[in-house]
């Protein structure tokens, strides 16, 4: 009798295509393989005739993408002898490096802007037992302070924020994950942009397989800011960024270049989109499809109806939108965003009332 081959985590199904030697100690929670979900009845909202899927990074062990950059990174780290690991975080990767810190066994702090981080996140690190440091500033404040710290003490700690390549390599194993199901490359990649990170990763990953003969063509990398937090569509740094998406609540992101260079490489563009936008397709995204993401995540729903509604467009166009993190997350704004329960009594006739059954 046959046994199906668990999966082990992102290195180990991609170990050619990352910088991990086989001497390193793979610190990993099984990360990767997350679902791609196709998504009907929403791409019937879109544009007619589309075929839209959805990749559900909340579905990694820590509830976002950032786990796919943190296995690499933080094998790396300790394999380097590293003594802790530290990053700045507006939510999703303070929660990621502090399970795989404690996965390795190492120290991690995390450096967040305070009062600006979802609780839910929040929680993670705390309980995955990371030393958590609050600053009186903003994101890009704090990942300032985080590499001058690194610069200060380069052996002791590893940064693992995206402007360490790791986490890119590690990243771009979604665009893998893709191309492996559908069998090919999307028309269209959409997807957030904060620190920029992600859209690079992707970019790298297509671009990689098309080399290596696994795909004929590439996506259009369409990225989508926060209106209050656009740096990339303005073409000028944000000092103060102001969004509901607080993981892309950001105002100078670490890989601009990588991002813009997706975007013009592909054929692409980075858009803003208002918070009102943004929320609407939060709520879209879950009451269409019964898939909860972050408000963060919902962008890429809304920058994809906007693209609809441009007739860019056309039938059998493919388009994949990542969503980056889970909707548990952030339960404040899922709350504050959505009709107050019913109180009624325990009395059978009221409830019938309500279900309109009588």
């Amino acid at each position: 009798m046959s046994v199906a081959r668990a999966w082990g985590g992102l290195i180990e199904h991609y170990r050619d295509r990352l910088p991990v030697k086989p001497s390193d100690k793979v610190v990993t929670l099984n990360e990767g393989n997350t679902p791609l979900v196709r998504a009907d009845r929403l791409a019937a909202v879109v544009a007619p005739g589309i075929e839209l899927w959805l990749k559900c990074e909340g579905q990694n062990p820590t509830g976002s993408f950032k786990d796919r950059g943190m296995t690499v990174a933080v094998t790396k780290a300790l394999a380097e002898g590293a003594e802790a690991i530290i990053c700045a975080s507006t939510g999703n990767t303070s929660a990621s490096a502090a399970a795989y810190g404690a996965r390795a066994g190492m120290r991690a702090y995390v450096v967040v802007p305070h009062g600006k981080i979802a609780l839910g996140k929040l929680s993670q690190a705390v309980m995955h037992g990371a030393r958590v440091i609050q600053i009186d500033g903003n994101f890009d404040q704090a990942l300032r302070l985080v590499r001058d710290v690194k610069e200060r003490y380069p052996t002791r700690l590893a940064l693992v924020n995206s402007v360490n390549p790791h986490r890119i390599e590690g990243q771009k194993t979604a665009a893998f994950e893709i191309c492996d199901a559908l069998g090919r490359a999307p028309d269209y990649h959409l997807l957030p942009v904060g620190n920029a990170g992600n859209i690079t990763a992707y970019w790298r990953g297509y671009r990689e397989y098309q080399g290596a003969g696994r795909v004929e063509t590439l996506p259009h990398m369409m990225g989508f800011e926060a209106a209050g937090a656009a740096p990339i569509v303005h073409g000028r740094v944000v000092e103060e960024p102001r969004t509901i998406a607080t993981a892309i609540r950001i105002g100078n992101p670490a890989s601009w270049k990588g991002a813009e260079a997706a975007r013009d490489e592909s054929g692409g563009a980075i858009d803003a989109i208002s918070d009102d936008d943004i929320l609407a397709a939060y709520r879209l995204l879950a009451r269409t499809e019964g898939v909860f993401a972050e408000p963060a995540s919902a962008i890429s729903l809304a920058g994809a109806l906007k693209l609809g509604a441009s007739g860019r467009l056309r039938p059998r166009d493919v388009l994949v939108l990542t969503l980056t993190g889970h909707g548990l997350k952030d339960p404040d704004t899922a709350i504050a965003n959505s009709e107050a329960a019913l109180s009624i009594p325990p009395d059978l006739s009221r409830l019938a009332a309500v279900l309109e059954l009588g």
